[in-house]
Parts: structure tokens; C-alpha cells; sequence
């Protein structure tokens, strides 16, 4: 991700991580290593499979990428 021409790759990392630190590291202040672990663990499920992003039209990724939404129908 780093290199000439690549700025565009980093613009959704660094919203990931934006999402990631003020939704969870910083609401919960972690006390150990083990308690970031687990904690990110659980975020990550939530962010994938429970948090709609505007993105993908108020749906989760987890929805888009099994392909879980109606399918439209081909014209006959």
C-alpha cells in the first residue's frame, strides 16, 4: 500500500481505523493486550455483520459480499 499512484488504496484503510479507534478503543480504554485482542475480535464481527455503511446503500459488508441481498431479475 505504499508506492507512487497509491494514495488511493489508503484513504479506506485509514477510515477503517477511524472507525475502528472511535468506535471501540477509545469507548472502552482496554487494560491488557488480551482485552484488545478479544475486543477487536468482537468489533470486527459487528462491523461486518451488524454495522449498515452508507457505502453499500445502508446494507453491511457481510450482506454484500454472500451476496444476501435480492437479486435483480435479468430482462427477459
Amino acid at each position: 500500500m505504499d508506492g507512487k499512484g497509491r494514495w488511493m488504496d489508503n484513504v479506506f484503510i485509514e477510515r477503517l481505523w477511524k472507525s475502528v479507534k472511535y468506535e471501540d478503543i477509545y469507548l472502552k480504554a482496554y487494560a491488557s493486550m488480551v482485552e484488545v485482542k478479544n475486543g477487536l475480535a468482537t468489533y470486527f464481527k459487528f462491523y461486518n455483520a451488524k454495522r449498515w455503511h452508507n457505502s453499500f446503500d445502508r446494507k453491511t459488508p457481510n450482506m454484500v459480499y454472500f451476496g444476501t441481498l435480492p437479486q435483480k431479475q435479468a430482462a427477459a
